[in-house]
């Protein structure tokens, strides 16, 4: 660096870009201990006030992930794509598009995540299966990656660590909603998996982190650039997440919801946003060329058992009990079923998701802290949604929790989330855009 931090966090206050060296010497004199937390809260709170250009965050993210180890998938001689969600209720669409995607000859190696506030995480719904696991070493990661075509794990202490460590800092110094910071800490993760491309689904709605789909945009277009910028190809979709996605919400039910999908069935809204990724993956993989080819592979995948097959073998190289793709009642089961009736007749008209996936949280299927255990078998099942005609004691959910109490609490909270009106709600598209 040739100037010295307490210069660097004045021209960052100031609205100054640093230069790419100013920033990576920062980062790496972070992780030596060289420039203290408090530093480094401070630049973090100059960014969330005056951005960073391009290039500033590319040098961000490129740092962070230089902080560790860079998997060498070398060996995988496929182009290598992985797929990355900004979170939301009911998302459990890589535990189907992981394998579907393998399956028609795009290696995929994912680095996941726990669950984030309201937002259910991959690792969280994996867990779920008896015997999976998330924990592997890296030479593990890469045997599965080359053998079965997919692997899903959580980061390990070897992956960017810079970024476990800034994320510390800006979750208590309120700094967590600043667009170059979220791009750089999602990014450094996956750079470091031993990518050649990247899928983003970047979410939008009362259950996203994003409200608006303006700030979806500006997010999307963030990550695009910088991923590119960092030489590597992409693209990302905005989706809706004003309602959950499928019909499953908790650890389990989304689990056996997502192996569901890989038989042939499952929700529509589902099947189409693991479809508009996937074909974007196997175009990114070099193994389709156009949108409909692309479709065209992955339906035949699906038809055929080969993503089951991949499945499988996931489950099982990763310790997992194989049955679990094809059998729920491998999977753990909630004490206490009941449901969620209608109160009044008419259209449903919205669900307020957000609300959905704090119940999901308060009811065990999610963390408040970090120490807190899940609950897998914990969640709830959508009878209805929106632009539903229903009648006064019409089913709209299936509970399961812990206790009767419990189920008390569900019902109240659940019913609280639907709106009904007299007439259906105009129909709105579930994947809204491509960026990039």
């Amino acid at each position: 660096m040739r100037r010295s931090v307490p210069e660097l966090l004045l021209a960052k206050r100031n609205g100054q870009a640093l230069e790419p060296d100013e920033v990576r010497g920062l980062i790496q004199g972070f992780v030596r201990g060289e420039v203290p937390d408090y530093q480094l809260s401070a630049f973090a709170m100059a960014v969330y006030f005056k951005g960073m250009t391009r290039e500033e965050t590319v040098a961000l993210t490129l740092a962070m992930r230089d902080s560790g180890v860079v998997v060498d998938l070398s060996e995988v001689s496929a182009l290598k794509v992985d797929k990355h969600s900004t979170g939301g209720v009911g998302d459990k669409v890589s535990l189907a598009l992981a394998p579907l995607v393998a399956a028609c000859g795009v290696p995929v190696p994912m680095c996941s995540g726990r669950g984030l506030g309201h937002t259910g995480g991959t690792l969280d719904k994996l867990e779920a299966i008896p015997g999976f696991s998330v924990n592997l070493p890296l030479s593990r990661y890469r045997e599965i990656v080359r053998d079965v075509g997919a692997c899903m794990i959580g980061q390990t202490a070897e992956l960017a660590p810079a970024d476990k460590r800034l994320y510390a800092l800006r979750d208590v110094t309120a700094t967590v909603e600043s667009i170059p910071l979220i791009v750089a800490s999602i990014l450094s993760k996956k750079l470091a998996e031993g990518i050649d491309g990247l899928v983003l689904d970047v979410k939008f709605g009362s259950g996203a982190f994003m409200k608006s789909v303006e700030d979806a945009r500006s997010l999307a277009t963030a990550l695009v650039e910088v991923t590119r910028g960092a030489g590597k190809s992409c693209v990302a979709w905005l989706t809706r997440m004003d309602r959950p996605l499928g019909r499953a919400v908790g650890n389990a039910l989304e689990t056996i919801e997502a192996f569901e999908l890989l038989h042939g069935r499952g929700p529509e809204d589902l099947r189409e946003v693991t479809l508009t990724l996937g074909a974007s993956m196997l175009l990114l993989g070099a193994k389709a060329r156009s949108d409909a080819e692309a479709r065209e592979r992955l339906e035949r995948a699906l038809g055929d058992g080969s993503a089951l097959s991949v499945a499988r073998r996931m489950v099982a190289a990763q310790g997992g009990d194989p049955r679990a793709v094809d059998d729920p009642s491998v999977f753990p089961r909630a004490r206490v079923v009941g449901a969620l009736t209608a109160t009044r007749g008419g259209y449903l008209t919205a669900v307020d998701t957000h609300a959905v996936g704090v119940c999901g949280v308060v009811l065990g299927a999610g963390r408040t802290r970090a120490e807190d255990v899940i609950d897998p078998s914990v969640g709830f099942v959508f009878a209805r949604t929106v632009g539903d005609r229903v009648e006064p004691g019409d089913t709209l959910a299936t509970l399961h929790v812990r206790s009767d109490e419990d189920l008390a609490v569900a019902r109240e909270r659940l019913g609280r989330a639907f709106t009904y009106g007299d007439r259906a709600p105009e129909p709105v598209p579930l994947v809204l855009e491509r960026v990039g």
